[in-house]
């Protein structure tokens, strides 16, 4: 298991000098989910969804992520709250990053998606308010692709280091290269392709499921990557960027400690965030390193990770502008 020893870390006093340009942002958008359910048809390839009875399942992910909000907002993050509408139904529509990502040089990207039901989240409301109020003015809309069976599902498929412009994507019936290539030559990013898979050998179905690239830190199954030479390249890219390597298991993947996601405060206090399933399933080296560069916020998800399979970075969105 490649995990660099804690004495080889930076000191914080000199990680104060040490910050890229606009890794992480403070202002997040979040969809408060109006119909959260089971949904039936991502179910087909994303493996870690788990159907269990659907009576109390809306009233209790309504609770956990009103919660999530509140924890966010008392660590000073700036939280845009979308409420969703009953109509359409879009059971997965608390998974915003899926369908959208922002740009620091105002663009505004638009993903096709795998799940037919899961395309009526791009609602117009959300996407007029990242335009009026967020001033994204040129939109990038590689929804088209649908037509032809190809999708790639935005930070979910893939997991960008903003600063080298580089874009990890694992393929998957969702991460499709010809599409991830489209991205990459309209926004000038590197695209390092390679397969990961679970246990049982199928493709893994999100990128962010397996791999997290903060401003320091990169959470990364290297398990998963069953390719040598494939798991040497994403290994050697990360390192050449200057990041600490955590590697975790396919055991701490299903625990969705691969979703995570770095923020920071609008004081500029950097956060990793992530489950409390995924802080639980963490060693105390792995939670020492993490918690040396970021303070960690581990929200309780249980419901919205068991019947939706993504987890607190699936939530959101990442606001640059």
């Amino acid at each position: 298991m490649l995990l660099i020893p804690i004495s080889s870390i930076l000191k914080k006093s000199e990680l104060e000098f040490a910050s890229p340009i606009m890794q992480t942002t403070s202002k997040i958008l979040m969809v408060r989910p109006a119909r959260f359910g089971f949904n039936e048809e991502t179910a087909k390839n994303n493996y870690f969804q788990q159907k269990a009875p659907q009576e109390e399942v809306a009233e209790k992910a309504l609770k956990e992520f009103d919660a999530f909000v509140s924890l966010l907002r008392a660590n000073d993050v700036d939280v845009i709250v979308v409420q969703d509408t009953e109509d359409p139904k879009t059971p997965d529509s608390i998974f915003p990053n899926n369908w959208f990502s922002s740009h620091i040089s105002g663009e505004l990207v638009l993903y096709p998606m795998y799940a037919e039901n899961r395309r009526s989240e791009r609602k117009p409301k959300i996407i007029d308010l990242l335009k009026r109020k967020m001033n994204h003015r040129k939109i990038i809309d590689l929804t088209p692709w649908e037509k032809e069976g190809e999708f790639l599902e935005g930070t979910g498929s893939m997991i960008f280091d903003r600063d080298k412009r580089v874009a990890y994507a694992c393929r998957s019936p969702r991460t499709s290269e010809k599409v991830l290539h489209d991205f990459c030559s309209r926004m000038n990013y590197d695209a390092v392709v390679f397969d990961s898979t679970d246990k049982e050998g199928n493709l893994i179905y999100h990128t962010n499921v397996m791999m997290e690239v903060g401003t320091q830190v990169a959470i990364v199954c290297m398990e998963s990557i069953k390719n040598d030479e494939e798991r040497q390249k994403v290994q050697a890219r990360l390192a050449s960027t200057g990041k600490i390597i955590v590697d975790i298991t396919l055991d701490q993947v299903y625990k969705f400690a691969g979703n995570m996601l770095e923020l920071k405060s609008r004081n500029g206090a950097p956060l990793m965030i992530m489950s409390a399933s995924a802080r639980n399933a963490l060693t105390s080296q792995q939670e020492k390193i993490i918690s040396t560069y970021n303070k960690i916020l581990s929200p309780e998800l249980n419901t919205i990770e068991s019947n939706g399979g993504g987890s607190a970075r699936c939530m959101i969105a990442e606001i640059f502008y």
